[in-house]
């Protein structure tokens, strides 16, 4: 076990993840970072990103990239899998995926959340076909068509944005009245002349044929009325759900989840900690992400010192 024992492993590549990896690395950590995918998360399914320090605007694949490149020259090791439990032996931590095992000191849990689904019929079945959850992913797919957004955020007003590069018409659906999303970018979409709205409303159903998504069914929440409108593709971004099922066992998250920490990234458990959009708190942004991080990092290195010394 000595040979294959890491003094962190950090589950997980998004921009916490990466951070994380970075300061560990610094301080001469035998540092792994255990991915599902390519590195940057849900930043590779953002288009613009306008509020991260030193760019003015940058594409959220490029940041990726950008945040991604100096880890393998600081001695970062890279391994790929989904996590389906962790077990906790005091001194180590041993993190079983489906297909190997590892063993290390401390663990930072970056996992990150996935985009929530409506769970209305038709929203699997197109799939693929017409429903998307990634705006950068399959825009393109979309030219010259009748698009629709469902939510209210910064997530669906930027994305919808974008989609006006390839859409005929952009419409966002929202359960409310009025946007949720930053005033700036509120103000951005209402200027667009392809931006249209479709307030206090949400989706019943996602119609189409053998091949794609041809219509929506939506309802007005308070007059109950509904209607049934064409639109080519549909993209959802009604919130997120932790990716930490494998935490559960642990006793570290809450009822919906999330997993919990203190500010100092610590969970109930020592020597486990947990950075980013996985963290119960209500403000989710790559520079809050980048903070959890370096503050993550830093704690794991006290801890494994102190646990050496």
């Amino acid at each position: 076990m000595a040979e294959n024992m890491y003094d962190v492993i950090i589950v997980g590549s998004g921009p916490a993840g990466m951070t994380a990896a970075m300061y560990t690395a610094r301080s001469e950590m035998k540092t792994l970072l255990l991915e599902r995918g390519v590195p940057g998360g849900q930043m590779n399914n953002t288009a613009e990103i306008e509020n991260y320090p030193g760019y003015g605007t940058i594409m959220g694949p490029e940041l990726s990239m950008k945040m991604a490149e100096p880890l393998e020259g600081l001695g970062v090791e890279n391994a790929y899998g989904f996590v389906t439990s962790i077990e906790d032996y005091g001194n180590y931590k041993k993190i079983i995926t489906e297909d190997d095992e590892f063993f290390a000191k401390s663990l930072i849990i970056a996992t990150g959340a996935n985009h929530r689904k409506l769970g209305v019929p038709g929203e699997e079945e197109f799939g693929a076909r017409g429903v998307s959850y990634c705006a950068v992913c399959d825009g393109a797919f979309f030219r010259n068509q009748d698009i629709l957004v469902v939510g209210g955020g910064d997530s669906a007003v930027e994305e919808a944005l974008y989609l006006t590069r390839f859409g005929q018409t952009v419409t966002i659906i929202h359960r409310r009245d009025q946007l949720r999303a930053q005033e700036i970018i509120q103000q951005r979409a209402f200027d667009n002349e392809k931006v249209n709205f479709i307030w206090d409303s949400v989706v019943e159903e996602i119609k189409g044929d053998d091949k794609k998504v041809q219509t929506v069914v939506y309802k007005n929440v308070k007059t109950g009325e509904s209607t049934e409108k064409a639109f080519g593709g549909v993209f959802i971004y009604v919130g997120l759900d932790p990716v930490a099922e494998f935490a559960q066992s642990l006793g570290i998250t809450d009822e919906a989840g999330w997993v919990v920490t203190d500010d100092h990234m610590k969970t109930n458990v020592p020597g486990v900690f947990a950075v980013g959009d996985v963290r119960q708190k209500d403000f989710r942004q790559i520079t809050t992400a980048v903070g959890d991080g370096a503050q993550a990092a830093q704690e794991a290195y006290k801890f494994v010192t102190e646990l050496d010394n």
